[in-house]
């Protein structure tokens, strides 16, 4: 039977799929809109499994709060211009709305959720029948509190949600810590919050990091003293491209390193421990201010930190969780 540009529309119209898809189907089913419409998502599962070894790098993040409730989900394709589309970020859109309105606490429980009759797996690998794209939701995270914020970067590529301790945070006030959040990539709300393993390791970098520095500073002081040029002697590949530029002798170079080895161990072998820890842990207070949320530097005032700035705006005020999601390497 003839297939007639009302049906290819009001297809259209239900799975937004291409108009010759649209006609092919309404061929195949001699103008059957349901069986039209099943065609066309199985269509759509064959494209989501041709694309499976695809890498879909490109996407939109969006968050959204209410109430005591927040969540950030990345749904992923292939192209950017696909993710730009309008169709793909309402697609994402309706996705978030549907976690944060049954607070949805887990990405399986997302997808497992239904919109007439179609889940949300369903939902996606129908989009990449659609858009011809790899699809999937790479990201779902979500926060709950007494009071809650979420923030959407420009570009739908970068997004975060916070949680507080008390209710009727200022809407203001939750944007900034927001905002702070995407802009400075804290690792943890505070040092307490920081994993053990975290501390750990960043404590034995510094530690030998102070020991590199202190042994450096003996050999150099060394090497001054020898008559030599420490900044000629800093790398082999230097001290070669030195001799070849007439600015080091062979003769020069040997010396620097014979002084490098015998002032370097004598150095490291007698290091003031308490010394090292100290400096160690003055840089491990660094990692802290920079890298937890309420004792980082509020990007808006310089003399507050996070921390300051929240008990400002409202006595006992604190930030207890955060999630950021970014498409883009930070």
């Amino acid at each position: 039977m003839a297939v007639t540009m009302a049906e290819i529309t009001k297809l259209r119209h239900l799975t937004s799929a291409g108009l010759m898809d649209c006609k092919k189907a309404l061929a195949e089913t001699d103008g059957d809109i349901e069986k039209a419409v099943e065609i066309l998502r199985k269509k759509g599962q064959a494209v989501a499994a041709k694309r499976e070894d695809r890498t879909a790098a490109e996407g939109c993040v969006l968050a959204k709060n209410e109430g005591d409730f927040a969540a950030v989900i990345a749904l992923n394709c292939e192209t950017d211009f696909v993710a730009k589309n309008e169709g793909f970020v309402n697609l994402t859109r309706q996705l978030l709305d549907l976690a944060v309105a049954h607070r949805c606490k887990s990405l399986d429980e997302l997808k497992a959720l239904t919109v007439d009759g179609r889940t949300v797996a369903d939902l996606v690998t129908e989009e990449s029948g659609k858009t011809g794209e790899k699809t999937e939701i790479s990201a779902y995270e979500y926060v709950e509190a007494p009071s809650t914020t979420s923030y959407n970067h420009l570009g739908n590529k970068l997004a975060t949600i916070a949680g507080f301790n008390l209710e009727g945070v200022d809407y203001q006030v939750g944007r900034d810590v927001a905002m702070q959040i995407a802009s400075m990539n804290p690792v943890a709300v505070d040092r307490e919050s920081v994993p053990q393993a975290t501390i750990d390791s960043e404590l034995s970098v510094a530690i030998e990091k102070t020991k590199e520095e202190q042994v450096k500073k003996a050999v150099e002081a060394a090497q001054k003293k020898a008559g030599l040029n420490p900044n000629l002697l800093d790398s082999e590949d230097h001290i070669a491209s030195n001799i070849a530029k007439g600015w080091l002798t062979e003769e020069q170079a040997a010396q620097a390193r014979a002084i490098a080895a015998e002032v370097g161990a004598a150095k490291a072998a007698n290091l003031p421990e308490q010394m090292i820890q100290n400096i160690a842990q003055g840089r491990l207070n660094k990692f802290f201010k920079e890298g937890c949320l309420m004792e980082q530097e509020f990007i808006k005032d310089g003399n507050l930190t996070i921390g300051k700035y929240l008990e400002a705006a409202q006595k006992g005020l604190r930030c207890t969780v955060f999630k950021r999601v970014n498409l883009n390497a930070d």
